[in-house]
């Protein structure tokens, strides 16, 4: 057998040729009629499914591709970006572009042609769990010192000694990660605490639930930001309380308008430092107000600390724990965006009045996390990964936010009003209801997208009784600034196909 470019022998271990699936792809272009780069996609995507190009066939450079189909290069390259960011392909350094080794059988569940709306038959093809372009929630996964991580984990696991596969006794959680992260909160976000208040937590709606089951009863009224994180909404909502929506304005949430809302509130959930979903930070004047209104009523006061790590313009607003004299603040923390979600790891400074309550409910209704996975955490930390981590990804986010921020309103300036906040791993676009077809909603919107596996968040989850929202919270984090067009692309061709 004989290299169909050369006439040579192929050389031992090489990865098989894609020659005659594209030669097909070439012939089947010249009467396409949709987009030349959605074309090459779903050809080169059904070549894949079928079978015709096998597990590590490599595929032609881009150039060359570009040349037998007579199209722009970068065509021929924005096709490539989609068919990688769908898990199809993968870069196999010198050798190019290949046939992902590892795709799923259930990728071949079904072939659908280029064009052609999946209707009914979508349902039956079942997807892997791999990221969508533009998921909220998640760090760059793409970046993370894996490395690093599993050497780490791998001495960690070889010390684990026959006592510590019994049950924990820590009820707390690890003492020497708690040691940390009280340490870390002291200097990087100015909370005085100690070690003893820290509560190690199954990431932080873990913290938020066991605070519900500690502290509320039901019937009691709570404060939530309107618009603001619904998933808190949800967790609360479990101890069958009373949710007072508050309205949240360019200071963060309106404490006289949650007193005259609900004067009686036994808590309020708040996101002082980048309120969700916009970013913004809440004012001193509030920050002392919701205080205050705490120590009045002694009420108490859930501080969502996320994404504090990664502020894009000089230092990040202090925590609002950091400013509480009264002890009524429960400064909540998570490791799912400085590390990764799959840690499900979190942790929940509590006040010294209420260790001792805690501690009993968590020692029968939420034991912490795995001991091994704190250990393994807490020697990341101490090792110094951790703190050179979140150092390189402060720059690398910025780069990619400003990146992305960019191509979005280039590639879309009649649809998408960007808006850009300090800090955070995500950003708001607004849809621009008179220009966009039929007025979409942002809900059938993210449902199509979805279908392509684009997976922004409808802003109007966000609201309450606050006026109606239309747009898109957009993950920023996993796109690399050079992808950043392609991603653009990928979202306007999306949001325009009919």
């Amino acid at each position: 057998m004989t290299d169909l470019h050369t006439g040579a022998p192929p050389r031992a271990n090489a990865p098989p040729r894609a020659n005659a699936p594209l030669r097909a792809i070439a012939s089947a272009r010249q009467k396409a009629s949709v987009p030349a780069y959605r074309d090459i996609y779903h050809r080169v995507r059904s070549e894949i499914l079928n079978g015709r190009l096998a597990a590590r066939a490599r595929l032609p450079s881009s150039r060359t591709l570009a040349n037998q189909l007579g199209v722009a290069r970068g065509t021929v390259e924005l096709a490539y970006q989609i068919l990688a960011g769908e898990g199809y392909t993968l870069s196999d350094g010198a050798r190019g572009t290949i046939v992902n080794p590892s795709l799923p059988p259930e990728r071949k569940a079904a072939v659908f042609a280029p064009g052609v709306r999946k209707g009914a038959q979508q349902a039956q093809l079942r997807l892997p769990p791999k990221p969508l372009l533009f998921q909220m929630g998640l760090p760059a996964l793409d970046v993370f010192p894996r490395k690093q991580w599993v050497q780490t984990a791998s001495r960690v696991a070889r010390r684990f000694d026959i006592e510590q596969f019994a049950h924990p006794h820590e009820v707390m959680g690890y003492e020497p990660l708690r040691q940390a992260i009280a340490t870390h909160l002291r200097i990087a976000r100015g909370v005085a605490c100690t070690a003893d208040q820290i509560l190690i937590t199954a990431g932080s709606l873990g913290a938020f639930e066991l605070i519900g089951q500690v502290l509320l009863e039901p019937e009691d009224s709570v404060w939530v930001e309107d618009p603001g994180y619904f998933f808190a909404r949800d967790i609360l909502a479990k101890s069958a309380v009373r949710l007072a929506s508050v309205r949240v304005d360019d200071e963060g949430l309106d404490v006289a308008a949650g007193i005259e809302t609900a004067p009686d509130a036994t808590l309020a959930f708040v996101t002082p430092t980048h309120h969700f979903p916009f970013g913004t930070a809440m004012s001193a004047r509030r920050r002392q107000a919701l205080l205050d209104w705490a120590g009045r009523q002694q009420a108490w006061i859930i501080e969502d600390d996320y994404d504090c790590a990664f502020h894009h313009h000089g230092q990040p607003p202090a925590a609002l724990k950091s400013l509480d004299r009264g002890g009524r603040v429960l400064y909540v923390g998570s490791f799912s965006k400085v590390l990764f979600p799959g840690l499900r790891l979190g942790y929940v400074v509590v006040p010294h009045a209420l260790v001792d309550r805690f501690a009993r409910t968590a020692r029968t209704a939420h034991p912490s996390p795995a001991m091994m996975l704190q250990q393994m955490v807490e020697a990341f930390v101490s090792e110094g990964h951790f703190a050179r981590h979140l150092s390189r990804m402060r720059s690398i986010y910025a780069e990619r936010r400003s990146a992305l921020a960019a191509a979005l309103s280039a590639a879309l300036p009649d649809e998408l009003e960007v808006i850009v906040p300090d800090g955070g791993l995500h950003f708001v676009a607004r849809l621009r209801g008179q220009e966009l077809r039929h007025q979409e909603r942002d809900v059938d919107l993210v449902a199509r997208l979805r279908e392509q596996r684009i997976g922004p968040t409808a802003l109007s989850r966000c609201a309450v009784t606050s006026p109606p929202l239309n747009g898109l919270m957009i993950n920023y984090a996993n796109i690399a600034k050079e992808d950043a067009g392609g991603a653009a692309e990928r979202l306007r061709a999306a949001m325009r196909f009919t």
